[in-house]
């Protein structure tokens, strides 16, 4: 049964942010733990640890201490919807997320959307609102099984080196 969800986490930024990494939604275990990329699955972490060569971060706090040696900001294209779970294919009736906030206070150069879902959401709602384009990476989801993690490693080392 799908739920109407308004998006449960802040934005992550400040004012050094360079990259914007923006997914579609946050998954059930990411609601529940309060933060991007929750699911113990979800490649993200791994990815982005193997691109910066750090370590891999476990707790929420590292997490953001992570991010922001990095220069990352995290969000999401989707404000609210209804949704099954944590199912990208179930989305409706979507409210699209303001980025304007981020971007009027962070040096955001990049912005990467994460997989497909977001990329969709992205230009269908966000693109022409602030002038600005996204580069899609693979998504980091386990569903993404198409895709190794050597394989992610490389396209988002790629993009964003």
């Amino acid at each position: 049964m799908k739920q109407h969800i308004t998006h449960p986490i802040p934005p992550f930024y400040d004012e050094n942010s360079e990259i914007l990494i923006l997914g579609s939604f946050p998954s059930v275990k990411s609601r529940e733990q309060g933060f991007f990329y929750g699911h113990p699955q979800n490649r993200f972490w791994k990815v982005l640890a193997r691109v910066f060569e750090d370590e891999t971060p476990g707790t929420v706090a590292d997490k953001k201490a992570f991010l922001t040696r990095h220069h990352i900001a995290l969000w999401d294209v989707i404000e609210a919807c209804d949704i099954k779970g944590s199912s990208d294919v179930s989305i409706e009736n979507v409210t699209p997320t303001d980025l304007s906030r981020i971007l009027k206070s962070a040096r955001i150069s990049c912005i990467i959307v994460n997989g497909k879902t977001a990329e969709r959401y992205y230009r269908q709602y966000t693109e022409k609102a602030i002038g600005r384009k996204a580069v899609c990476l693979p998504s980091t989801s386990p569903a993404n099984a198409a895709w190794s993690l050597e394989k992610l490693t490389e396209a988002w080392r790629e993009a964003i080196r």
